[in-house]
């Protein structure tokens, strides 16, 4: 039996609105956000770049594939980070991605529930769109963190 296609749409326009940064701007979002080149390539500070963007698309798929993943398996957690960093080289005139690593760390009460926490990690990378999107290997190195319960007498 052929499993039933579900089927979203997505739109994102982006303007270049002066010398040296661009608005971009999402139908589902009321904020537009501004970008700019990365400092080194004459870009403005204090603006998100497009390199951090795919860096925050990655992340946050991440996050909410994970939150989404452990909510149906009735897992709790206190919780969730993913900090993603990347490289960027120049062959010839192109600059490409080297290395993208994402470290999740989840936080957890329940020292028990730790091998139940890093298989959901692993299931996230797995089902995380934005990652499966990229053509080159994103790398994740997840953690879990155990939280004592703080006792006072």
């Amino acid at each position: 039996m052929a499993q039933a296609r579900t089927e979203h749409a997505y739109r994102v326009a982006a303007w270049w609105t002066s010398g040296r940064t661009g608005i971009a701007k999402s139908d589902m979002a009321p904020d537009a956000i501004q970008f700019t080149s990365p400092p080194e390539s004459g870009g403005l500070e204090g603006r998100w770049t497009t390199e951090e963007l795919l860096l925050a698309s990655i992340t946050g798929c991440f996050t909410t594939t994970f939150r989404s993943i452990a909510s149906s398996a009735q897992f709790e957690f206190t919780d969730l980070e993913a900090e993603a960093i990347a490289k960027v080289h120049k062959v010839g005139s192109a600059f490409y991605f080297d290395d993208i690593v994402v470290r999740p760390v989840v936080k957890i009460a329940n020292f028990e529930e730790c091998d139940r926490a890093l298989d959901l990690l692993d299931k996230a990378e797995r089902m995380c769109l934005v990652s499966r999107a990229l053509d080159f290997p994103v790398r994740f190195e997840p953690q879990v963190q155990v939280i004592e319960a703080e006792f006072s007498l």
